[in-house]
This record gives C-alpha cells, structure tokens and sequence, in this order.
C-alpha cells in the first residue's frame, strides 16, 4: 500500500483541514465504526464541474492521502480529487435548525447556483 501520511501540527500543514465543529461532528458520525475513516473524492457533476462526495469507509485506498485530524478522525484524500481540493477547509456550521458541511476551497473559481458543483482554474 502506498499512503501519504499527514499528522498537522498546525491547521496549516494539512492539503485539507477540518474545522473544530467538523472535527466534532465527524467524530459523533464514526463513535459507532472508530476503525472507519472518512474519505474525501470528488465525481463530474452539475453544471460547473465537480462535486464533493464524503465517504465512511473501512480503509484509504492505495493512493490516498491520509490525515489525521484528531486521535478519533482520520480523513482520506483520493489522489485524483488533490489537485481540486488541495488547501481547502472542511467545516460543519448550523444555519438556522440544520446543519450544513461547508469546504471552504480556495481553488474554486466557479460554483453553480445551487451549490451542487463547483470549477476550479
């Protein structure tokens, strides 16, 4: 198996970080798989591009880069969605009675309407 491994000191030495409030409410989604690990992709969708798409899943694949977000979160990234997702925040805000997962993507430089797909440069 080929895994980048990635154990930020900071928030800022990850090519994706997660907010605290995401950090949390991640951590309560896998309380009851805590040898499950979060993967981040990204799919061709809507009409600008790509959309994200979060996945429990029992391990990392071959290429992933893998990121400990805290001692109970480890997050996957696919190495094809890197290059869109690289340097974007993942965070979890409540808007009103729901709760919304926001990535805060630096890269993106088009985003449809509805908030399904976005483009990159």
């Amino acid at each position: 198996m080929n895994v980048e491994m990635f154990t930020p000191k900071n928030s800022h030495s990850a090519p994706v970080t997660l907010s605290e409030s995401a950090i949390n409410y991640f951590e309560g989604k896998l309380k009851n798989s805590p040898d499950h690990v979060l993967r981040l992709s990204t799919k061709a969708s809507g009409c600008t591009g790509y959309a994200y798409v979060l996945d429990v899943v029992a391990k990392p694949q071959v290429h992933d880069t893998v990121i400990k977000a805290s001692d109970k979160l480890t997050l996957a990234v696919a190495l094809d969605a890197m290059a869109l997702v690289k340097d974007t925040e993942i965070d979890y805000v409540k808007e009103g009675v729901n709760g919304v997962i926001k990535f805060n993507n630096p890269n993106v430089v088009n985003e449809c309407g509805c908030g399904e797909s976005f483009n990159v440069s």
